[in-house]
């Protein structure tokens, strides 16, 4: 009993102050982060609120530690709505700044995202359960991070009213622009307050494809597990 005691506070230590695994559960962030993609997220990145520990304990007020995330960042915070459930999106927003987007271009402080076509021919991707057509671009932010964002070939998000990020809060959206809801959506997430931060995502350690089967099936395992994705650093 006194092992187990002793392993479950380490593990407790490690979850709560150092690292975390998480699981993507949806398309939002595809093609960067793939449903089935296990990763790991560093606690200490932002420095530590309640939500940073199992079940978001009222042990103490406000953020200690903190460091300001980076545009750009891929981050895991708790949903305003319910200040419990985890969702992963990419920081674009920071304090201060204005976001809106304007005939499916995305403008931060009335300057315009540089938005580059990617060459890839038939690219398709997940939106929920429903396969689209889509196209890639490469976005690059002021302050010089890149990454790739995929829109709907047709029928895409155009236009948006002007969203001002109030102080102490953030703006994040998810990669794959069409499917996802993020702070775009104010009613169900919105602009989301330092203290929801959880940490930072660093890197995939596991990954399976899950519409090719189910991993207790241990003979599929080789259709089943996207080796191509273990260790990918995200970025």
């Amino acid at each position: 009993i006194k092992t187990l005691l002793y392993a479950l506070i380490i593990a407790i230590f490690i979850r709560s102050i150092l690292i975390q695994p998480f699981y993507i559960p949806s398309s939002s962030m595809e093609s960067t982060l793939l449903v089935g993609d296990r990763l790991f997220v560093t606690k200490f990145s932002y420095g530590y609120s309640k939500h940073s520990f199992p079940f978001s304990p009222a042990i103490f007020d406000g953020r200690i530690l903190y460091k300001l995330p980076k545009r750009g960042d891929i981050v895991v915070f708790k949903t305003p709505a319910d200040n419990r459930t985890d969702y992963i999106k990419r920081l674009i927003g920071l304090p201060g700044d204005e976001i809106q987007f304007i005939n499916g271009d995305l403008y931060l402080n009335n300057n315009q995202v540089l938005k580059t076509k990617k060459n890839i021919k038939d690219l398709k991707i997940y939106c929920g359960k429903e396969i689209i057509n889509a196209i890639a671009f490469n976005e690059k932010l002021p302050n010089g991070h890149s990454y790739t964002a995929v829109y709907k070939k047709e029928g895409g998000y155009k236009n948006s009213d002007k969203y001002i990020v109030p102080k102490d809060h953030y703006f994040f959206l998810g990669d794959n622009r069409d499917c996802s809801k993020d702070s775009r959506y104010l009613n169900s997430v919105g602009y989301v307050n330092k203290l929801n931060l959880v940490g930072k995502a660093r890197i995939i350690f596991f990954s399976t494809n899950k519409n090719k089967g189910n991993i207790f099936q241990i003979w599929k395992w080789f259709k089943i597990i996207q080796w191509n994705r273990f260790f990918n650093i995200i970025s």
